[in-house]
């Protein structure tokens, strides 16, 4: 297994986060977000969700405070109908074209994965590379009901502490959640402590990438 060097630009870093729901984004990536903002000084995240309800975004902003604490950030939560996104093509398609036109360009886009059997999810992933053609790509994964996880291709690992860190934030700030089955701390470590062993770590997050460019210079593959 070969690791990689991501190049860190010299101007601030920025990064969007892209989900269908408030907790998309942590439970996919909360641990790489956690990671981001230890190792990077510089680092500027945008969380944009496509539904919530107003109390829904509530702890979507609260969520973001933690998670990125010390790095600038913003939440833009939308109120496109949940569960059904697929009839709403046209609204998603406007709204992340709106950011990508008005906002910065970002550096690093993390969104869900095409893989995913939620209709919300399989959706947004399916638009987000129509709109960013030239940015690297993460797709993230999120454990339900649907048993739909795949095999991964490129992992970030997880520290003990990050790893707690991201399923007690998880469970702090989303209590409207805490009555689906799936959505506990023993899930989150479970999936984590799984690819951490799928890449010689105690715990990760795993994600997809479906193209990327390599170079190659004195310090190793960036």
């Amino acid at each position: 297994m070969l690791p990689l060097v991501p190049r860190v630009p010299s101007r601030q870093l920025r990064v969007l986060a892209v989900g269908a729901h408030p907790d998309d984004v942590e439970i996919g990536a909360g641990g790489a977000l956690l990671e981001l903002v230890r190792a990077v000084p510089d680092l500027c995240v945008d969380v944009l969700v496509l539904t919530g309800t107003p109390t829904r975004a509530d702890e979507a902003r609260a969520s973001a405070d933690d998670f990125l604490a010390g790095a600038e950030h913003a939440v833009f939560v939308h109120d496109l109908p949940d569960g059904r996104l697929p009839a709403a093509w046209a609204e998603v398609k406007e709204l992340l074209e709106s950011r990508a036109l008005t906002g910065p360009a970002p550096d690093l886009l993390i969104g869900p994965s095409r893989d995913e059997a939620h209709q919300d999810h399989r959706v947004v992933a399916e638009i987000l590379p129509t709109v960013f053609r030239d940015v690297l790509t993460l797709c993230y994964e999120i454990p339900k009901w649907d048993g739909d996880l795949i095999r991964r291709t490129l992992y970030v690992p997880m520290t003990d502490e990050v790893a707690d860190r991201k399923a007690e934030l998880l469970m702090r700030h989303f209590p409207s959640q805490r009555g689906r089955h799936w959505f506990d701390r023993d899930v989150f470590l479970g999936l984590a402590r799984l690819r951490g062993a799928e890449c010689g770590s105690r715990y990760a997050e795993a994600f997809t990438c479906s193209k990327s460019v390599m170079t190659f210079t004195a310090g190793g593959p960036t």
